[in-house]
């Protein structure tokens, strides 16, 4: 169980590492095999079940921002609904589902995002400026 969370670990960072030099698809591909490691933690105590829940919750979270600039939207929609189901209060999640919708030209669900993530963290510079922008794209719309 240790090996699989310093192995998803690994990944992690190796993702990381291609984020920064701007792969994305490959950067993709390592956050994915990071949480296939450490997907099944029914053996792992709670302990590991922690770290592992932390370390789900980020390679999904840095993979949906991969599969955002990739504008894989659809999947980027999916990666952050399952750090959701983990994390029901997390900013980043909504905030980056809430891109997804409005590529998608689900405007509704991408309003319904923002402002829960705004009730998180009222001052959370990135969130508004999204509002703002969803708030833009309505008007156009009507």
């Amino acid at each position: 169980t240790p090996e699989k969370i310093e192995a998803a670990g690994k990944k992690k960072e190796e993702g990381n590492a291609l984020f920064k030099a701007g792969k994305y698809a490959r950067a993709s591909k390592r956050y994915e095999k990071a949480a296939k490691f450490i997907e099944y933690d029914t053996n792992f105590s709670e302990e590991e079940k922690k770290q592992s829940k932390a370390l789900k919750i980020t390679c999904n979270l840095n993979n949906a921002a991969c599969k955002l600039k990739l504008k894989d939207y659809k999947q980027a929609e999916k990666l952050c609904t399952k750090v959701l189901e983990l994390d029901s209060a997390n900013v980043k999640a909504l905030y980056r589902r809430a891109q997804a919708y409005m590529n998608m030209a689900d405007l509704d669900l991408a309003e319904f995002d923002i402002k829960k993530a705004l009730e998180i963290d009222p001052d959370n510079r990135d969130v508004k400026l999204e509002y703002k922008a969803l708030k833009e794209k309505v008007k156009e719309i009507n």
